[in-house]
């Protein structure tokens, strides 16, 4: 740890050198450490000539940084007694009573038995409901992707009430708390949060994370897609467009992704992680922030989650927890998450450090392009 004041132009060195090569269309980046804070905002919101510089104020595609959001929003609703950790999710869920389970991941769908339990709020939160991302070409996978109920960077073209009945007609690839599976099960959760308070997600959001931190640019949809970034793909040829200002997250949408759904500010970001580094308060008490960074799952688990999960990750409430440094800018109890459209959120306790990076270039795969921003934040603490 430096003896010095935090090196934060080291960090912008290297971000602009990746603007500079073109691997970065822009970005803007937020970080705190040990108390001081600085933000930047480098090349610009499209790669089309002409377009506008960034800015704090640019809005991103979060992605799978929604997931923590959702989780500490989960958390609260706990606390408030609303329902319980263990609780079956099957009352506000009725699709997945008595549902049926594979006999093996990548059995035909007609190869079956029962579940031998009922799914709970737990096993929504721990990535552990038996349906999400199986990187084989699976009959399950292929299924989901035929109802356009499978993962993915932009919702799906369904309600949440048709993506639960979607969902609970189908098999779950293993039964309930056994394996991790990436992703659906947010989206399951996000449709029980508002069938059991009876408000829709943009209320809850609004009401219990952005209206008590002050995050006036986090929400469902950008209001003015004037300041929502292109968001791209990497490919062997040059970017393509994922999504325009004008697309998918111009309108409120008609399924509320718990997983991937919001968009949001570097700045709106960083208030709402150190709350959550500092103990939760206006949002959470401390027993709830640390309940959620706590390594939740079993080291088989963490094997069927690579690649998502990389050597040193292991997943809690919601969020990614490192439980290992394999490379040297990363510490046992340091938590965040990544998203695919090109972000990430990471709290060091040990370093006292707490950093968002939003980018608009798609991931081509797990840390891809993080390691060299968190390396650069590491040497500047």
């Amino acid at each position: 740890m430096r003896t010095s004041g935090p090196d934060f132009p080291a960090i912008w060195q290297v971000l602009d050198g990746q603007v500079a090569t073109g691997r970065l269309p822009g970005y803007v980046a937020a970080v705190r450490i040990r108390g001081e804070v600085a933000v930047r905002a480098g090349g610009r919101t499209a790669i089309e000539p002409g377009s506008a510089p960034m800015t704090a104020d640019t809005q991103f595609r979060i992605a799978s940084v929604t997931k923590p959001i959702g989780a500490a929003l989960t958390l609260a609703l706990i606390d408030d007694g609303v329902f319980g950790l263990d609780d079956p999710v099957t009352g506000w869920l009725p699709e997945l009573a008595d549902h049926r389970v594979l006999t093996a991941p990548d059995a035909p769908l007609s190869s079956t038995v029962p579940a031998v339990r009922a799914i709970t709020v737990r096993d929504l939160l721990t990535m552990r409901s038996g349906w999400g991302v199986i990187f084989e070409p699976t009959p399950l996978q292929r299924e989901m992707a035929r109802r356009q109920v499978s993962p993915g960077p932009l919702t799906p073209p369904v309600t949440g009430d048709e993506f639960v009945a979607r969902i609970g007609s189908l098999p779950a690839a293993c039964q309930p708390g056994a394996g991790w599976l990436y992703d659906t099960s947010m989206d399951l959760l996000g449709v029980a949060l508002e069938r059991a308070t009876g408000a829709s997600l943009v209320r809850l959001v609004a009401d219990r994370i952005a209206g008590p931190l002050g995050l006036t640019s986090t929400g469902f949809w950008a209001a003015d897609p004037t300041r929502l970034a292109t968001a791209y793909l990497p490919g062997p040829d040059g970017p393509t467009v994922l999504d325009p200002p004008d697309g998918v997250f111009a309108a409120e949408p008609a399924f509320r992704e718990l997983s991937s759904g919001l968009v949001s500010t570097a700045p709106d970001l960083l208030r709402c992680f150190t709350a959550l580094a500092d103990g939760g308060v206006p949002i959470l008490p401390a027993a709830s922030v640390a309940a959620m960074t706590t390594d939740a799952i079993t080291a088989q688990q963490r094997a069927q989650g690579v690649p998502i999960l990389s050597a040193a990750q292991s997943w809690g409430l919601g969020t990614g927890v490192e439980i290992a440094a394999v490379e040297p800018w990363q510490a046992a109890g340091a938590w965040g998450w990544d998203g695919g459209t090109g972000t990430t959120v990471r709290v060091d306790p040990s370093r006292e450090l707490v950093g968002v990076l939003l980018t608009q270039r798609g991931m081509a795969g797990p840390q891809d392009g993080f390691d060299t921003f968190w390396s650069a934040v590491a040497a500047a603490c």
